[in-house]
């Protein structure tokens, strides 16, 4: 059976840190960032976490299953 492919997209989305958990960047700091506070900005230049229900699917993609 041939090797499930590595989504292309979430390859250049996503990090694997080292205690397994997933790193993701936040959306919304594209444009009209005028109207945004300055401290929304800094908080959206963050990096997250995935949330633990979207997990599995994530994983999927990465080909980490």
């Amino acid at each position: 059976m041939p090797k499930q492919k590595t989504n292309s997209g979430a390859k250049k989305r996503f990090k694997v840190t080292g205690s397994g958990k997933i790193k993701r960047g936040k959306a919304f700091k594209r444009h009209l960032l005028g109207r945004k506070t300055k401290k929304r900005k800094e908080e959206l230049a963050k990096s997250g976490i995935v949330h633990k229900s979207d997990m599995p699917r994530v994983k999927m993609m990465l080909g980490l299953c």
